[in-house]
């Protein structure tokens, strides 16, 4: 019976061992940062942009993608001591490859909304922007209010899936809105007199008008909107989005970024490569 008595304690102690043993390890094995992990495993960090935003993110000629958001993008993944691989889509289609794991972050010009932010977490803003209009019309080009334009008899454009969408069908109701997949869609509608003006981020439009230099367009940044630009990382690893923070806060605290927006803003040599 002592015997009986004596297997049966040491079964049980070693069932014991066996399940600390197994919690220890499926604890050690739980990453603090799975995206980090995966990043540095990878050595790559993967990019989700748009590709067609100048001078924020395009694409040149030999299909580089190059622009204000791709440069800081090098800068992280030198941080992070690995390279960086650009992954384009349209903007509808960012949120969700940052959801499903295609891509580590978005820079894209990408608006902090609430909206978005229940869905993904933002580091940032690194640019704040405001909406505008590009089109051939000076009275609209100088909107002060939504009621100067807010009329049955004005054809708009926008990005599909943007906050320019979003805001042309919350306070412009009454004008006639299109939507186009990229920006040079909705463009080249403003150039052929399809519509009135393109509404977008103002980046987007002072840069259409460099662009073609005799189309007669026009573009000021209106008082209209507040936009937030900012990098949109996976909600589930904290890890990482303190790191971004802290990552981009000494880019910033260097000047870096400073630069970085006058070589995209003040210089326009970068044209040339464009598309």
């Amino acid at each position: 019976m002592k015997y009986l008595k004596a297997v049966i304690v040491l079964v049980l102690a070693l069932s014991l061992f066996s399940g600390c043993a197994e919690m220890q390890m499926g604890a050690s094995s739980t990453s603090a940062s799975p995206v980090l992990d995966r990043i540095q495993k990878r050595g790559e960090l993967i990019v989700g942009t748009m590709g067609n935003m100048p001078p924020l993110n395009m694409t040149a000629k030999d299909g580089e993608i190059f622009g204000l958001e791709p440069d800081l993008a090098r800068m992280l993944a030198s941080a992070m001591n690995v390279d960086v691989r650009f992954v384009t889509k349209p903007f509808s289609e960012l949120l969700p490859a940052l959801q499903n794991g295609e891509v580590d972050m978005v820079l894209s010009g990408m608006t902090i909304t609430p909206k978005r932010n229940l869905k993904v977490a933002f580091v940032g803003p690194y640019f704040v922007s405001g909406k505008a209009f590009l089109t051939k019309v000076r009275t609209i080009a100088q909107a002060k209010e939504a009621d100067d334009v807010n009329t049955p008899e004005t054809k708009l454009v926008a990005l599909r899936d943007s906050t320019s969408q979003a805001f042309a069908e919350a306070v412009l109701d009454k004008t006639t809105l299109f939507t186009t997949g990229t920006y040079d869609e909705a463009v080249d509608m403003v150039l052929q007199d399809k519509v009135h003006a393109m509404i977008a981020d103002y980046p987007i439009c002072v840069v259409s008008v460099f662009r073609y230099p005799e189309a007669g367009l026009l573009s000021v940044i209106t008082p209209l909107t507040y936009e937030p630009i900012g990098i949109a990382i996976p909600a589930s690893d904290p890890l990482l989005m303190n790191w971004t923070t802290n990552t981009l806060n000494s880019i910033e605290a260097s000047g870096q970024l400073d630069e970085l927006k006058l070589k995209w803003f003040a210089e326009g040599d970068w044209l040339d490569k464009l598309k």
